[in-house]
């Protein structure tokens, strides 16, 4: 794959942040591009868009914790452009609290979500993107990397997108699969507000200053380049490269530097 001109990419959480832009910039780019969300509302005006400027798009009401809702993603972009070329499991879920006060629901929430969305995604895709020895790219977070504190559940779910995805790469290793694991750093995105707190209702807004983050559409561009030199691990900022690096060689060092950082946030649940 050189370019993403007439190929069909699937992306999950599609309605905002960094799932809106990577359908907004691969579609300019010449993909047919396949949206999924909850919001059928959004992906249509979504799609209205994007066909508006030229653009190919086809679109999916789905909730990614239903197994059957994301088969029929994965079927509407077979029915609507004859196979699969690339898969993007975005569609995640935030939070904020450590683990003394959380409750277990809110951690069942995130792995259902950002995990298992994940899972069922794939096995449904999978065949097809055998067939064309194409991508499956997990957007996932500098808290995939390393135990970001405060965010437990959300660590865990990413860890576990990462074992999954990695286990999957090395079983279709004579099949021409490409996997690649995304990680961003904070991102100006829709998914810190929605975060969920420790009783899972949502936070409402970032304690985090937005100016000073990656925006959607630089992690959109990111990943495009990262999917086509077909990359295992895709770093972005300073953020993800130092964790990975430091983690090899000082990672106590590493777990004073983010918990110091995590603590210094407006509100932060550490004491």
């Amino acid at each position: 794959m050189k370019t993403f001109r007439d190929k069909v990419i699937v992306i999950t959480g599609a309605s905002s942040g960094i799932g809106e832009a990577m359908a907004k910039e691969y579609a300019a780019q010449g993909a047919k591009v396949v949206l999924g969300a909850r919001s059928v509302q959004k992906l249509q005006l979504l799609a209205g868009d994007i066909r508006s400027t030229g653009g190919r798009a086809a679109y999916c009401g789905v909730d990614v914790t239903k197994p059957a809702e994301c088969k029929e993603l994965i079927d509407t972009a077979v029915r609507e452009f004859g196979g699969i070329d690339v898969l993007i499991c975005n569609a995640g879920i935030s939070m904020r609290a450590i683990f003394d006060d959380v409750e277990l629901d809110v951690l069942h929430k995130l792995m259902d979500v950002n995990f298992w969305g994940t899972v069922y995604c794939c096995k449904y895709a999978l065949p097809y993107l055998q067939a064309s020895k194409g991508s499956i790219v997990g957007i996932s977070s500098v808290a995939g990397l390393h135990g970001l504190p405060g965010r437990t559940g959300y660590s865990a779910s990413k860890y576990a997108m990462t074992g999954f995805l990695e286990t999957l790469r090395i079983e279709n290793l004579k099949k021409g699969l490409h996997v690649m694991i995304a990680c961003p750093g904070f991102t100006a995105s829709n998914v810190r507000f929605s975060a969920l707190t420790a009783d899972g209702s949502q936070q409402g807004e970032t304690p985090r200053d937005e100016a000073k983050m990656m925006t959607a559409e630089q992690v959109a561009r990111i990943v495009a380049k990262g999917i086509l030199r077909r990359k295992r691990l895709c770093l972005m900022e300073i953020e993800g490269r130092a964790t990975h690096f430091v983690k090899k060689f000082a990672p106590a060092f590493l777990d004073r530097m983010f918990y110091l950082v995590m603590s210094r946030e407006p509100d932060s649940p550490l004491k």
